[in-house]
């Protein structure tokens, strides 16, 4: 359905819209009327060539300081820049009078400048290109800042990983994404140059731009030979705002199946290849992490022994921030990242060889699917073409990110970063967007991918199912400090207190007191026995009881229970019943439950487990 405005706004739109386009319309009558026998030609021409000429090197002059000055003020959040934006955007609340007065006070013949340089700055060809410079540049600067600073900073540290120093990084990938914008305000900073007056008439009057010269006509002349100079400045004015706001359609994708750089064969179908990544023994790795943003603290100490790993907390626990600073993203003010016997700390991101891919991978907007592939500074062609054919990715190399589903962008980044034979591959909440049935698609088809190459993978994530499938050594984080680390099998049977057991989303966990052998008092009312007797009373433990050792059953040995919930998990009926207040699930079966009524359960001793608890 098309949607539009409420008519009001629509009257409001055309009346403005009516007024702008009005004097266009009036001057078409005045074409006839005009004084073309009296026209100076070869004036008129070397004006709108003065003009031409230096709009061009100006907005030349704009290009090569503007864009950078863009892009610093864009990335940069200190108080100082924050006032230098404001200062380079003054010329557009000045009158351009005013602004001509200003450049006056530095470059005319009295100032120090205009002393040293014996005033050729001023009426003269250069001094036209410094008041147009100074006057057209905020429009360059405020488009490429805008254009920097929509630009995800992912890209960039994407691309860090992928072995590209901070030029590459920012002329192959920040320059083309941002260029759209940059191109369509140096258009307007152009015409703004090639239409200044006002400074241009203070600071050189001579040789005539066209401006100048227009208004020198006007006073000798006046109206009717105003047509045959508006043309040339018309026509010039379409021309230019045309250019403004043409935006490149995507290209068709048969010309893009071909990769740049003339890497053709980097990507044609191959054989079957060896993964040289696969062929490497394993390397674990070892983890010494400190950072402090603000209040906020991050202090990590992990080795794992296996390759298969993963990061489970809240929001705002440090996760992503150990990521960060694994790949080499952040500083890392303490400790070190090693990687079997290398020093991984004691290298920039670009020489890590570890591949980072954040929730929706890090795809280059502007490249498509060949072209991220061969992006890699050390791209391995055989190992492209292996990956490219072994992950499907053949009939997509033609497409741009925004032309793929989510599985498929999971798949061409995993290609890319395999193509470097990454050591490391770090993702962050990869499926977090999804809904289940695709999750769980993916999680399988990482899972395999997992079982063919030796790089040590590192899952992000806050979902316990997720983690479990993916690794087989878990570190559970919040606030920044270590919960528990340990195999999946040891964290999940064994949590160290509560609170990892809630961010496990465990079950029938609780903690206790051992008030005789073999028996735990969970909350000073529910005793409950275990067949394990070598804690000690009088500590603190923790418990945990299995599904299977609760069951429906009338006698001695049986508690009474409150049927909290029934409720279907994967086409199995489970039920919550609580005993003396505390909560304990099962599965029900055929076993009739109706909630918020009575019943009996009995707990088996041989399926409660016991451990010490551990301080949170």
């Amino acid at each position: 359905m098309k949607r539009t405005a409420g008519r009001p706004l629509f009257a409001l739109a055309i009346l403005l819209a009516v007024y702008l386009c009005a004097p266009f319309v009036a001057s078409v009558p005045q074409i006839g009327h005009a004084d073309w026998a009296g026209v100076d030609w070869r004036a008129t021409w070397s004006a709108v060539g003065v003009s031409a000429a230096s709009a061009s090197v100006a907005a030349l002059v704009i290009l090569v300081g503007g864009v950078p000055l863009g892009y610093w003020l864009a990335r940069s959040s200190s108080r100082g820049m924050a006032l230098l934006g404001f200062v380079v955007q003054l010329p557009l609340a000045l009158p351009p009078l005013t602004s001509g007065v200003l450049l006056l006070f530095l470059l005319g013949p009295y100032s120090w400048i205009g002393r040293v340089t014996n005033g050729v700055l001023t009426d003269s060809f250069a001094g036209i290109v410094l008041a147009e410079t100074f006057v057209a540049a905020p429009f360059l600067i405020v488009a490429a800042r805008s254009a920097f600073a929509s630009i995800d900073p992912v890209f960039e540290d994407v691309a860090a990983t992928l072995g590209h120093r901070a030029g590459s990084r920012f002329f192959r990938v920040a320059l083309p994404v941002a260029w759209p914008a940059i191109r369509a305000g140096l258009a307007l900073a152009w015409l703004r140059a090639f239409g200044e007056f006002g400074a241009t008439v203070m600071v050189a009057y001579h040789p005539y731009s066209l401006p100048v010269y227009t208004y020198v006509v006007f006073g000798g002349q006046g109206l009717p030979a105003m047509m045959p100079l508006l043309l040339p400045t018309l026509v010039i004015a379409v021309a230019c705002a045309m250019l403004s706001v043409y935006s490149r359609g995507v290209r068709d994708a048969t010309t893009l199946a071909r990769p740049a750089n003339g890497d053709e064969a980097a990507f044609a179908p191959a054989d079957a290849v060896a993964d040289a990544a696969a062929q490497r023994p394993p390397l674990n790795l070892r983890l010494s992490l400190t950072k402090h943003l603000g209040p906020f603290s991050l202090d990590v100490h992990w080795t794992p022994t296996t390759r298969r790993l993963a990061i489970i907390g809240p929001s705002g626990s440090g996760k992503s921030l150990t990521l960060r600073l694994i790949a080499g993203l952040e500083h890392n003010e303490a400790g070190s990242v090693q990687l079997g016997e290398r020093d991984l700390g004691a290298l920039p991101p670009e020489r890590r060889q570890v591949g980072y891919m954040p929730q929706d991978y890090g795809l280059f907007p502007h490249m498509t699917v060949a072209q991220q592939l061969a992006f890699p500074v050390d791209a391995d062609a055989a190992g492209a073409r292996y990956w490219v054919e072994h992950l499907g990715l053949a009939a997509l190399l033609g497409r741009l990110p925004h032309q793929l589903s989510f599985g498929q962008r999971q798949r061409v980044a995993l290609a890319r970063a395999l193509t470097r034979h990454s050591h490391v591959l770090l993702f962050d909440e990869p499926f977090s967007a999804l809904d289940t049935p695709r999750r769980r698609r993916l999680q399988q088809s990482l899972r395999e991918l997992q079982r063919e190459i030796s790089a040590v993978t590192v899952i992000v994530t806050h979902d316990p199912d997720e983690a479990a499938l993916l690794a087989d050594e878990v570190l559970v984080l919040e606030r920044g400090r270590m919960l528990q680390a340990g195999t999946v099998e040891h964290v999940f049977s064994r949590p160290a207190n509560m609170r990892v057991a809630e961010l496990l989303g465990l079950r029938n966990v609780g903690s206790g007191v051992m008030r005789a052998p073999g028996l735990i008092e969970v909350n000073g009312r529910l005793v409950i026995e275990t067949s394990d007797r070598s804690i000690a009373v009088g500590e603190r433990v923790m418990w945990r009881v299995a599904s299977r050792a609760i069951r429906l059953e009338e006698g001695p040995r049986a508690f009474d229970a409150h049927v909290a919930s029934v409720e279907l998990r994967n086409g199995e009926r489970f039920a919550r019943v609580e005993v003396e207040g505390a909560p304990f699930d099962f599965a029900a079966g055929d076993a009739t439950l109706v909630e918020q009524e009575r019943c009996r359960v009995v707990i088996e001793a041989e399926g409660v487990g016991v451990w010490r608890q551990e301080v949170e």
